[in-house]
């Protein structure tokens, strides 16, 4: 008995429905802003301004202007990771650029991400149902796409430059170089199941969404296995709020208790 072309698509619908293991993802706008964070801390990270500590700065965002959009990671994030970097760094910041004795002056060079989709398989079509059409007046659906494994990759890219100068002579003291960082997410479905999420914004491989134990990511685990300097995605406390308040109430009980010997002069009598 001859399948009419119909009746054969409607079987493979049927059997995608009860094939098991299905599940779909779809990058999403976090991921996104995650990506682009994370590769913001990993450049600013980069930037070794440890020349300037215990100096008064100024730091010149001029030229890092805003860009509208819906992503929370545009200029005002970068410049704060900026600051952040000169504070734990020693660095003096001031809010004008007359208090400071230095003044670093940053621009942006680069801040997007990439996305890469691959499919093992067959993709969605739409010229079989329309080659049905011409032969039958009942209309024929698409063929979905038919695959055996999928994936799908996104990449972010930030770059930033640095350099300052002494403010009042203009003389150039330092520059950072090109500081670039990339961050990574790779989502992969074999059969249906998945996705198995890994990359650079992931603690472990995660699978579902769900924490696959017999796997770490890699790049975590080289981190771990060598002592690295304190980074921006590092939990740290420098010191505590009640610690540096009584210093500063000490330091200036002894200031006002200090005793200041008077000078005097001698008279000679003639």
């Amino acid at each position: 008995m001859r399948v009419a072309p119909f009746h054969f698509l409607i079987l493979i619908l049927m059997l995608l429905l009860v094939a098991p293991g299905c599940g779909t993802t779809h990058m999403r706008t976090g991921t996104e802003q995650l990506l682009l964070s994370d590769s913001v801390d990993r450049t600013v990270d980069k930037l070794d301004v440890a020349v300037l500590a215990g100096r008064t700065v100024f730091l010149d965002t001029t030229y890092i202007k805003p860009v509208k959009g819906v992503l929370f990671v545009n200029s005002d994030y970068i410049v704060s990771a900026l600051r952040q970097k000169l504070t734990t760094s020693g660095c003096l910041i001031q809010d004008s650029k007359a208090e400071a004795d230095y003044v670093l002056e940053a621009r942006v060079g680069a801040l997007g991400t990439d996305s890469l989709e691959v499919t093992y398989g067959l993709p969605a079509s739409t010229a079989i149902s329309q080659a049905a059409s011409v032969v039958s007046s009942l209309p024929v659906p698409a063929i979905p796409e038919i695959s055996f494994g999928k994936r799908n990759s996104a990449l972010s890219t930030s770059k930033i430059v640095m350099f300052a100068y002494h403010r009042e002579t203009g003389t150039p003291v330092w520059q950072s170089g090109s500081a670039i960082s990339k961050s990574d997410a790779k989502d992969t479905w074999v059969m249906g199941a998945g996705p198995l999420q890994r990359g650079s914004i992931y603690d472990d491989v995660r699978f579902a969404d769900l924490r696959v134990p017999l796997f770490r990511n890699r790049r975590r685990r080289a981190a771990e296995a060598q002592a690295t300097p304190l980074t921006m995605a590092d939990s740290h406390q420098f010191t505590h709020p009640a610690v540096l308040e009584q210093q500063l109430a000490d330091a200036r009980a002894d200031a006002e208790t200090e005793v200041v010997p008077a000078s005097y002069e001698e008279t000679k009598e003639e």
